[in-house]
């Protein structure tokens, strides 16, 4: 029974240190450095090692991917003022967003696949939506009569173009702006009304 308790706790321990090792990986070199085999490498063990755990790469990275989610709202409960009005607490979120694209960019591209997403792996949808739904509860505070779901939809979508071109170069060669503050709050403006803030 103790042999096998014990066998348990490796293995366990071994699933973490190979998402950890894919997180450490990703945060210094990007998704396109996740290969099984370096992170095998990364981690001490044989190449095919992650398959016990991870039967395909896509479960693996989805498992990292969830570390990028939990990261994120950890980041946004840390920022959240509660008990400020919601348009604030909408902003306050949306600079979290806009930052964690900035400061974790290669997790930011690996929890954004479209492929790690749509495939339910490791409960990736579950990890990822209440993030979203916590922005569309505020939402719904601040605009009652819209339908906030996809007034929240558009709002991240604006947010997610944003981060991604400003990280492309573009927003700032366009705006010949050095700070997406700005856009931010045109976004802000642009989706909940120009409230004061």
């Amino acid at each position: 029974m103790h042999e096998n308790a014990s066998e348990d706790t490796r293995e366990d321990g071994l699933r973490v240190r190979l998402v950890r090792v894919g997180v450490e990986l990703v945060n210094a070199e990007g998704a396109q450095a996740l290969s099984l085999r370096e992170i095998a490498r990364r981690a001490g063990v044989s190449h095919g090692a992650p398959r016990r755990y991870f039967p395909t790469h896509l479960d693996l990275l989805s498992a990292i991917a969830r570390q990028g989610f939990a990261e994120l709202a950890a980041r946004v409960a840390e920022e959240d003022p509660e008990g400020a009005p919601a348009r604030e607490r909408i902003e306050v979120l949306a600079r979290v967003y806009l930052d964690y694209a900035d400061t974790r960019r290669g997790m930011y591209e690996l929890m954004f696949r479209h492929d790690l997403l749509e495939s339910g792996r490791l409960g990736l949808r579950e990890t990822s939506l209440p993030l979203f739904a916590h922005l569309v509860g505020l939402v719904a505070r601040v605009r009652p009569a819209a339908d906030p779901a996809v007034l929240a939809g558009a709002l991240w979508a604006n947010l997610h173009g944003i981060a991604q071109l400003w990280h492309w170069g573009s927003l700032r060669l366009a705006t010949g702006g050095d700070d997406p503050g700005p856009l931010l709050a045109a976004a802000l403006d642009a989706h909940l009304g120009g409230a004061a803030r």
